[in-house]
């Protein structure tokens, strides 16, 4: 058998390793050191940090997820419970909502015509808004169908209308 050939280093490449043999055993030793930190300093960048990274936060982001998920099962349980529920008559509906909206005080007034309810308010807290639109979906079965809402440092500003069609479905 013949020995490969072997072809010629380009001229670029034949002056780089003319130089490399100049060099020092010395100057060639730091150079190599200096190649291997510098590939271990692009491995960690490329490679490593971003592999732990991923690793660090991913159990948070994975809590939240199921977190989030059981909040979904809970509201879909709640929705389903309505939904089996009897319908409320137009008159208790309208009679809940009412109810519901003077504990809210002045900040909220209500006007029902016809299957139809209108919610204005004015610097309403997170929590009274959660609350009354709660007892709005259990006590007189109401959907929610528009929300118009802004949000200012004093609270909740805005309008909601909602169907009171006695629990029927959407």
């Amino acid at each position: 058998m013949d020995a490969p050939t072997r072809r010629p280093l380009p001229p670029q490449l034949q002056a780089l390793q003319q130089h490399w043999q100049a060099l020092q055993p010395r100057e060639r030793t730091m150079l190599q050191l200096g190649g291997i930190a510098l590939a271990a300093l692009l491995l960690w960048l490329l490679a490593l940090q971003p592999a732990l990274r991923g690793l660090r936060e991913t159990p948070p982001r994975l809590a939240q997820a199921e977190e989030q998920l059981q909040q979904m099962r809970r509201l879909a349980q709640e929705s389903k419970t309505l939904k089996d529920l009897p319908p409320v008559p137009p008159a208790q509906a309208e009679q809940a909502l009412k109810a519901s909206t003077e504990r809210l005080g002045g900040s909220a007034q209500l006007q029902v015509s016809g299957d139809r309810a209108t919610l204005q308010l004015r610097n309403i807290s997170p929590e009274q808004l959660q609350n009354w639109l709660a007892e709005a979906r259990s006590a007189a079965r109401a959907r929610t169908i528009e929300a118009q809402m802004q949000r200012s440092p004093t609270g909740y500003n805005g309008v909601i209308v909602l169907a009171l069609d006695g629990g029927a479905a959407p």
